[in-house]
């Protein structure tokens, strides 16, 4: 019937490491790029931009739809 002895602050201090070593994992995964990824996914988000532009219907500024 013996517990083991656990130091609060010592538990304290690796659950807190634990949880910074997640948040800094999953910060890698988001911000972790290199400068070439992220200059390709750039272009490449313009190059859509630009082709969907070119499929846009101009409205006629003219003319006022009143129903």
């Amino acid at each position: 019937m013996a517990a083991d002895i656990v130091n609060l602050r010592q538990f304290k201090k690796q659950k807190a490491r634990s949880e910074k070593e997640k948040q800094a994992e999953q910060n890698r995964l988001s911000f972790g790029r290199a400068k070439a990824e992220k200059n390709l996914t750039s272009a490449l988000n313009e190059k859509a931009e630009k082709a969907l532009d070119q499929g846009r219907l101009e409205k006629d500024e003219d003319r006022t739809d009143r129903d």
